[in-house]
Formats: C-alpha cells, structure tokens, sequence
C-alpha cells in the first residue's frame, strides 16, 4: 500500500552489513567481530541503552559518499516497502562532535535525496533535529551552522534522551526555526510524560509529535490533539524494542484511532528495532487485529498528516484510493 514515512532517522537505517563496509572504507574499528554479533547487540532495555549503541555506530559515517550511501540504502529498502514519501530526520549534532561539518553531512544526503524521486519514485524532505541531551546552547550553534543550508531543510526537531530533557528547554531554537519559515516536529511522550506533549505544542508551536503514546494518559491532552488534528508519528515496533510498551498486543493504536488522533505508523530506527515501515504495518495488522479499512486510514494519515503541498499530497492520497479499489478487484 502507498504510504509516506514520517518518523525515521537516517541515522537509524545503518545496517550491519552497512556499517562494516564503512568500517573498513574509513579504518574504523568496531567494537565487534561480525554483523552476526554486531546484530546480536541489538537488545535494548530502554531508549538510552539504544542510544549508546547508536551513537557508537556513528564513527563509520565520515564523507559524503557515507552519508550518501546510507541514504540510498534506505531509500532502495523503502521503495520496496511501499513508500512514496519520506520526511527524514538527521542528528548533526551527533556528527560535528566526532569532526564531520555539518555541510559534510548535509550535502550528502542531500545529494541522495536529489535523485530519489528518478530513482525510487520518492519524494522527500529533510528535517534536522537538535539533541535533546546536548545543550540549549549547542542547539542554536547548530542551527546557526546550518543557516547556509535551510534551503535544503524543511523542519527542525527534537529527538534522543527525553526524560529530563522538557521540550521548554529549547524555545529559543524553535522560536529561530519558526521565524527562517521551517515547519516544526519534535519527540514528545515517549518516555517522557504528557506534559511534554503539551510544552511541544504550546511552548514549541510544533507542527507534529513525534510518538506520542503517552498523550493517552491524559484525557484533555487527548480532546485537543483530536479537536486540532496534531498528527502524531508513532513507532510501534520500536515502542517495544525500547520498552515503552510490553508487548505490541498492548499496544495504544487502536485506542488512539478510535479517540479521533491523527495517528501515522512509521520505523523510527529500522535497523535497530527489526522493521522498516510496511513491517509495522504487517505486525500490527496481525498483533491487534487491525482490518485493511483502518491500515487503509493509517496509509491516508501518512500523506495528510506530511509537509507536502496540496496539490502532491491529492495526488498520493488518490494512489491510496487506487489500491484500495485494486484490492477490492482481486
């Protein structure tokens, strides 16, 4: 089925088989033998476990070539998943720390992203995100690093460790974000509680959050997303890997949807939560007894709850339409 992907960081895509051809391109060491027991290592026992994984991993990307390789991998994994639209999140802090400019970074995946629509039938946008455990400070020096480059960047948001972290503390940067025309996203109940999500709406002025399952622990917070149609991009199956939520049988999607939120399925950190897109699709079809009525509901989302204009977006939601009438055929 058609789809956009609204929540996934590039970062997140990086495959073993990946990282060790980088390794080796680079003279990077790893801390591991073989893909098999680099795989193995993907076991989490929550969000900050993940993320001392990810960030390790992270020393093989040195070039443009690396950052455009990594993209292309994504996006050739993702045409085969159904995706027409990508809107794809980057952590540049996570790359000038180690010495790459962010122009390095930028530019290859730009140089990806170029091609992807002759290539893959994709359309894309780039949103940059600041770390939310790094500095207010290092924040805005990012994002006064990037200013040469906004032309290429649509959004701006807010990812990595969440708890301790409130999104208040980075109203300054936004409020930057908001006056350069970006459009604004950020990580909002997650880990963290549901004030949260309120901060990133009201302090922030986000545009969408990002997972958001813990917005149903408070019934206000749950009429005003419904009531204003804040699109929310949830991640189921990496809301298990990280422990969110037990198990995926548990997990809030249908009671969101039936609650009127604008809810999106997406990946998240493919790589690392073992499925790309259409994998989340399938695994909660199967796990929560979802019907193609609502997976078509969650596939319209994807488009309407997107940065695209009007007219592209019409145009998408109309290929949802046609695979619609085309299942019904067969």
């Amino acid at each position: 089925m058609p789809k956009a992907e609204l929540h996934l960081h590039i970062e997140g895509t990086l495959e073993p088989g990946l990282a060790f051809a980088l390794a080796e391109r680079n003279g990077v060491t790893l801390p591991y033998a073989t893909e098999d027991e680099l795989r193995r290592a993907y076991s989490f026992a929550d969000l900050q476990s993940f993320l001392d994984l990810y960030y390790a991993l992270m020393a093989v990307l040195r070039t443009e070539d690396d950052f455009a390789d990594l993209a292309h991998a994504y996006l050739a994994r993702a045409k085969e998943q159904g995706v027409r639209h990508a809107e794809i999140f980057f952590d540049p802090q996570a790359h000038t720390a180690r010495g790459v400019p962010i122009g390095t970074v930028i530019g290859g995946l730009a140089r990806a992203l170029d091609s992807a629509e002759d290539t893959y039938g994709i359309s894309t946008r780039l949103i940059m995100c600041f770390l939310r455990d790094e500095t207010a400070d290092s924040a805005l020096a990012t994002f006064e690093a990037a200013r040469p480059y906004l032309d290429r960047i649509t959004a701006v948001g807010l990812d990595s460790a969440e708890v301790g972290h409130p999104p208040s503390k980075f109203a300054a940067v936004f409020r930057l974000a908001k006056e350069a025309g970006l459009k604004c996203v950020a990580h909002a109940g997650e880990e963290g509680p549901p004030a949260y999500v309120w901060e990133a709406l009201d302090v922030l002025g986000v545009d969408r959050i990002d997972h958001g399952v813990r917005s149903m622990e408070d019934e206000r917070l749950v009429a005003r997303l419904a009531a204003e149609q804040v699109p929310l991009t949830v991640c189921p199956l990496s809301n298990v890997r990280l422990r969110v939520i037990d198990d995926l049988a548990d997990h809030p999607l249908p009671a969101m949807l039936e609650a009127g939120l604008l809810v999106t399925v997406n990946s998240d950190d493919p790589a690392y939560f073992g499925g790309y897109v259409d994998d989340n699709f399938t695994a909660v079809r199967d796990a929560l007894g979802l019907d193609p009525a609502t997976l078509r509901t969650l596939a319209r989302n994807s488009f309407r709850a997107s940065f695209l204009d009007e007219a592209v977006r019409e145009k998408y939601l109309k290929e949802v339409d046609a695979h619609e009438a085309g299942a019904h055929r067969q």
